[in-house]
Order: structure tokens, then C-alpha cells, then sequence
């Protein structure tokens, strides 16, 4: 999903990763970064995934931050923005 994303000019980062959901137990959530003076909706985005990708795959939720928590090597912290997903809940195998 990650590679599709970054198909996209206007993305500089982004970070997929699963979110509960009560009838599917998680779907994709995307949270990503533009770069500077760039624009991007949340309906092009989707609509760019959709094109590319099976539609299990497609992002149920799309975020823009201006930074990711990242660890001291630079890699994003998926697990810090995936924590309050699923706090008080049990992820499913």
C-alpha cells in the first residue's frame, strides 16, 4: 500500500497500518506527510488506492500530520500512532 501511496508527487512520508474495525477486525488507516507546497485531498488519495489496489486494501482512514514520531534511526514509529487505535482493545489474529 506504501509504494502506491508514494506513487503520489505530492506525498514526502507516509505510514499505513490497521485500526480496529467491529466487522472486519482491522482495516488500513493512512496517515501521511506532503511536501512543501504541495496539496492533496483525502477523496484523491482514495481514489488513487482504489485504482491500484484490491478494495480490502483501500485506506478507511486517511490522516495528514506535519511530522511522524520517528525512532532515533529515522524510521516512523508506526506502534506510537497506532497506540490509541487500539487502546482498552484486543488486536485479533
Amino acid at each position: 500500500m506504501e509504494n502506491v501511496i508514494y506513487t503520489l508527487p505530492q506525498v514526502a512520508e507516509c505510514a499505513v497500518f490497521g485500526i480496529p474495525d467491529d466487522k472486519w477486525g482491522e482495516v488500513p488507516a493512512v496517515y501521511l506527510t506532503l511536501k512543501a507546497g504541495q496539496a492533496l485531498s483525502e477523496d484523491a488519495l482514495v481514489e488513487h488506492c482504489a485504482a491500484h489496489l484490491a478494495r480490502f486494501k483501500r485506506p478507511r482512514l486517511v490522516k495528514f500530520v506535519d511530522e511522524f514520531p520517528k525512532t532515533s534511526m529515522g524510521k516512523i514509529q508506526k506502534n506510537v500512532l497506532r497506540e490509541p487505535y487500539w487502546k482498552d482493545r484486543e488486536k485479533r489474529i
